[in-house]
């Protein structure tokens, strides 16, 4: 899940950054960059939760806005996973415990919602879980003998 103040839009306080292709990866300088919004159940912004769900890419050509487009057109929404970003970005900002009701209100969604949405959240971290006994396929470097 993606937290961004910018997906859909946002400015992010006025300089101007480069951008990279969201397909290829080079760098963009200038204002004037292709883009579209798309869906994606993903992406949740900071602030504002009518932007959640969208998700705005760049990229150094048509031809390669257009495949970003068709892949992520591609992708399912899953509006179980827009709740669980929801859910985790109300939490992120209670230093104590909420009830499914308070949750409930804080996002918009409803009680059926939330469930759903923490069953979503349990269920992606189990799968993304290792699993004992797994070699680890993380970053090199972390208990390498010198």
């Amino acid at each position: 899940m993606r937290f961004s103040d910018a997906d859909a839009g946002g400015d992010g306080g006025g300089e101007v950054l480069p951008e990279r292709c969201g397909l290829c990866g080079v760098l963009m300088p200038g204002e004037s960059v292709p883009s579209a919004v798309v869906r994606d159940s993903s992406a949740i912004h900071v602030h504002d939760p009518w932007l959640d769900g969208r998700h705005r890419v760049v990229a150094c050509s048509p031809e390669h806005l257009e495949e970003l487009v068709d892949r992520y057109g591609r992708r399912p929404f899953e509006n179980a996973e827009l709740w669980a970003g929801k859910i985790a970005r109300v939490i992120a900002t209670h230093p104590t415990c909420l009830s499914v009701e308070e949750l409930a209100y804080e996002t918009g969604l409803t009680v059926s919602q939330v469930d759903l949405g923490a069953l979503w959240q349990n269920e992606h971290v189990q799968r993304h879980r290792p699993q004992p006994g797994a070699t680890n396929t993380g970053p090199p470097g972390g208990d390498s003998a010198a």
